[in-house]
């Protein structure tokens, strides 16, 4: 039968490529609907060769859904979650924050721990995972597998689109204005972003880390191991698309860069790009922008460490980071027969 699934915040920048790549996807989809707050009722949004005008979501029946990838930040899910599965959809999956950590919520990468989707009957939820923790754990969990991951260093390289439109436009707009000698006014970030580097996403908690980077350290306990030790430095950058993230990793066991390269090459969901060259040889977020894989370059050993490898991951944050992981969450349950 095939599937009626609804996208809430379809006008967002995840929204708009979860629509996209729905409509690039191999699922059965029959009826797609654009849910998004009143102040957006009748935008048109793309959906394939056609348009789709969107929907309040005050005034949407969900009741007959099969789906719903649900995009509209953590206070709207909050909110609307738990309502739309008490409508009758069946389920819900999450980009959000606020389920990943909940025990009741499978927190999915589906080449990582597909299988955690059986549990979401508890809430009629799945979570989708931090962007950032979604392209690393799917390059640490074939290594792991192989020889077990001790520990994990990890500093990211995070675009604007992370923050949303807004913070996109916040880069272009000072970027312009540098060119003719305008003071750049910070608005949606905490100091100037353009032509510069930022070492703090989200706020800061206890201990000096900020919550993205807690965001890293649990999420990956909970998907992957709740043994791996993870300590991480996260960083937004002036590019509008693609997160990467140089990755020192330490094994329990033997692992070397070209036992890690061979690995890697035969996994899912990743393509090695790995040849030291004066011009290149690795990608960068340009390179990554618009595709569904996650990427993997500069795999070396360290010198100071026993069992212990260096990586560069880069990853599509807008697809593999969000929308494509929660695309790829509703084919794995559709295929097993949950929905």
């Amino acid at each position: 039968m095939a599937l009626k699934i609804a996208v809430v915040g379809a006008t967002g920048n995840v929204g708009t490529e979860m629509l996209n790549i729905l409509a690039e996807s191999d699922l059965d989809v029959g009826e797609v609907y654009a849910v998004a707050s009143r102040r957006s009722l009748g935008r048109e949004v793309s959906y394939g060769d056609r348009d789709l005008k969107c929907l309040d979501i005050e005034q949407f029946d969900f009741a007959s859904m099969d789906i719903v990838l649900m995009s509209a930040g953590g206070d709207v899910s909050k909110q609307w979650s738990p309502k739309i599965i008490a409508a009758g959809a069946k389920v819900v999956i999450d980009n959000s924050s606020v389920w990943r950590m909940d025990p009741d919520v499978p927190l999915v990468v589906p080449e990582v721990n597909a299988d955690a989707v059986e549990g979401f009957a508890k809430k009629g939820i799945v979570a989708n995972p931090n962007c950032s923790t979604i392209q690393m754990v799917v390059a640490l969990k074939p290594l792991h597998d192989a020889a077990t991951i001790k520990r994990v260093v990890v500093s990211t390289y995070q675009s604007t689109s992370g923050g949303g439109r807004a913070a996109m436009d916040e880069l272009w707009i000072q970027t312009k204005g540098i060119y003719v000698n305008d003071s750049p006014t910070p608005e949606i970030f905490p100091k100037q972003i353009a032509f510069n580097v930022i070492p703090q996403i989200d706020v800061f908690i206890d201990g000096g880390d900020t919550k993205e980077e807690w965001k890293m350290k649990a999420e990956t306990m909970k998907i992957l191991d709740s043994g791996v030790k993870v300590t991480a430095t996260c960083v937004r950058v002036p590019t509008f698309i693609g997160h990467a993230e140089s990755l020192n990793v330490e094994f329990v066991r033997e692992m070397t860069a070209d036992k890690a390269r061979k690995i890697l090459r035969e996994s899912p969901g990743i393509m090695i790009y790995d040849k030291p060259e004066e011009k290149g040889g690795y990608i960068t977020p340009v390179e990554a922008s618009g595709e569904f894989a996650t990427y993997v370059s500069r795999i070396r050993d360290d010198s100071t460490q026993d069992n212990t490898i260096n990586m560069w991951v880069v990853a599509d944050n807008l697809r593999k980071g969000a929308a494509l992981n929660a695309v790829q969450i509703a084919e794995v349950m559709v295929n097993k027969g949950l929905v």
